[in-house]
């Protein structure tokens, strides 16, 4: 295998999605004041909500504070996660036509918010003791509501918080729509709902949700894509939400999870990932127990018990996959991320308000209940697992759902150029830098950012590495592409002529053609498996000395890399940041 580099860490892709938990639910002890971590969290935090005037149960008592959970099946019975429910936790406020009312028996208007309100985050004792109601026929006791205001440890989820510290988690990632499960899935594999606001009634999914797909935008570029689905969950919820779009490729690209365990060890994995636990009988996925929350007062036998435990015991089930994919070809851990996410935080408590965002399309009409999908859901865990993410990352700048299309979209963009270059022969300089920007340039932007973006360091330092990232970037590729025409393969790792076999059109075939344009049916000759053809066009690029003139180029990108430096003050970070530059550009000789 040839030595592993950053710039093809996102070759691969893997997302796990889990259920119905918030970021303070399950990751909100992770770091505290005393870790040195600026990290978003309860710890050290005097955090309660109030308990309404006409709950029958410990009103006197005025407010519930936040404590850790006494057991792994908490919140049971399931906390509310409609949009009428949502409306109630974020903002605490209730019609009082929907008190004690759950699923189809809520009304207009929906628990809304006043036009423009903030969210204050003290309203999920008011929504689980209404909740509670109508889910078991009685108020609960002072104890069962306050199950809503806990959280767990990392002594508790030991997985999930352990994968968080050892490699990095992102304390403002928001889910997209402040609902339930079906939107926000479809919105982190289509970025809308099509106006769907709730799941009920199921039905109307396999003929509504009309919305192109990140599964065929990938095909259209030639990407490969899977959905595997734990065992013995016996459909795919993707599937379901995208079934007007995907129901022929049911049989062929969902398939079960052990599957993806095989694929893993064997380096087959496709581009694209999305894994799917459990959601049903005995859980995978986190989820509450949710046995109560289909008809009022009756108890559906679907899911006892639904321990978070199981939730951590699939989660290292697809850890293990993950970091045992050590093919020499294909996937493998060096070239594959794993993002941790969730779809929802299905009412369980987070103390940091979401924001106001703009629609998936400004001019379409109002969605379900009335609501313009102008304002997001609240938090939820997401984890990066990477061996190029250093221990310990804390991104703190705001994601959610759309982010995983946005960042695809603009890498695959960069690889498309590049595979459309490798069937129509496309030798401007334009397009090289192009690609090169969009893809490799593009990493360390973000790997250069994302420590001083974690440290909260000043907006023109955070700036000042994101221009070095680029430079870098740009000099790292061009130094690369040299050495696949002038290397020794034994000190480089790589193999000699590899761009020029694969189709690739890099710099130094770029510019031995401009100085003699009648190579050209040599190139397509050797792209087409001519031997002879590719041994005339190697030796033509080092006459015409290109190699040279790219190293020189990738000096300059390094000059450019280091003098944008100086938006850091003096320290022993900012000369590692000088020799590492230094370092990649001397292996151009």
């Amino acid at each position: 295998m040839a030595s592993p580099d950053r710039s093809h860490a996102l070759d691969h892709l893997v997302v796990v999605l889990f259920e119905n938990r918030s970021l303070d639910n399950v990751l909100g002890h992770l770091y505290g004041p005393g870790d040195g971590k600026t990290f978003d969290g309860v710890i050290g935090k005097d955090l309660t909500n109030p308990i309404p005037s006409w709950a029958e149960h410990g009103a006197d008592r005025n407010v519930v504070p936040y404590t850790v959970a006494t057991d792994m099946d908490s919140p049971d019975p399931d906390s509310g996660e409609e949009y009428f429910h949502t409306n109630t936790q974020l903002y605490n406020t209730m019609d009082d036509d929907n008190r004690g009312k759950i699923g189809d028996a809520a009304t207009a208007p929906w628990n809304a918010p006043p036009p423009g309100a903030t969210p204050t985050m003290d309203g999920f004792v008011t929504d689980y003791i209404s909740t509670f109601t109508g889910e078991v026929g009685r108020q609960p006791t002072c104890d069962e509501y306050a199950h809503i205001m806990t959280g767990y440890t990392p002594a508790q989820l030991p997985v999930l918080n352990g994968l968080a510290r050892e490699f990095g988690v992102f304390d403002h990632w928001f889910s997209e729509v402040p609902s339930q499960t079906f939107m926000n899935r479809s919105f982190w594999t289509a970025a809308t709902s099509s106006g769907t606001v709730v799941n009920s009634p199921v039905k109307k999914w396999f003929t509504r949700n009309s919305a192109e797909t990140i599964f065929e935008r990938l095909e259209q570029h030639g990407k490969t894509w899977k959905v595997y689905v734990m065992e013995p969950m016996p459909l795919s919820f993707t599937g379901v939400v995208h079934y007007p779009r995907l129901k022929h490729r049911l049989a062929t690209h969902f398939v079960p999870f052990a599957e993806f365990e095989r694929d893993a060890a064997a380096g087959t994995l496709p581009d694209f990932s999305l894994i799917e636990p459990n959601m049903l009988a005995g859980h995978g996925d986190y989820h509450p127990a949710m046995g109560r929350s289909f008809v009022a007062t009756v108890d559906i036998p679907v899911d006892s018990p639904s321990s978070v435990l199981s939730g951590e015991v699939f989660l290292a089930r697809v850890y293990d996959a993950y970091r045992s994919a050590t093919s020499e070809t294909g996937a493998n851990v060096w070239n594959t991320a794993l993002l941790i996410g969730w779809d929802e935080p299905g009412g369980t408590y987070d103390h940091v308000p979401p924001g106001r965002v703009l629609p998936p399309d400004p001019a379409a009409p109002a969605g379900e209940c009335g609501f313009t999908f102008d304002r997001s859901g609240y938090r939820v865990p997401a984890v990066m697992v990477s061996p190029w993410v250093e221990p310990g990352s804390v991104f703190n700048e705001e994601y959610r759902h759309t982010s995983l299309i946005a960042t695809l979209r603009k890498l695959v963009d960069g690889e498309i150029v590049q595979l459309r270059g490798r069937t129509s022969l496309d030798v401007r300089r334009a397009t090289y830098f192009q690609i090169v920007e969009n893809k490799t340039a593009s990493l360390f932007v973000w790997a250069a950012r994302a420590g001083a973006a974690t440290g909260h360091a000043p907006r023109a330092c955070i700036d000042g590495l994101g221009t070095y990232g680029a430079h870098l970037g740009l000099a790292f590729q061009l130094v690369d592409d040299a050495l696949d025409y002038a290397s020794d393969p034994r000190l480089t790792g790589k193999t000699l002529h590899g761009d020029l076999r694969e189709g690739k059109i890099t710099l130094p075939l770029i510019l031995t053609l401009e100085a003699d344009p009648g190579l050209v049916a040599q190139v397509q000759a050797a792209r087409e498996g001519d031997e002879q053809a590719a041994r005339r066009i190697v030796s033509a690029v080092q006459a015409h000395r290109a190699c040279e003139a790219v190293r020189q180029l990738a000096i300059q990108q390094t000059q450019k890399a280091l003098c944008s430096l100086s938006a850091l003050p003096p320290s022993t970070a900012r000369e590692l940041l000088a020799s590492i530059a230094r370092e990649m550009v001397s292996r151009a000789g």
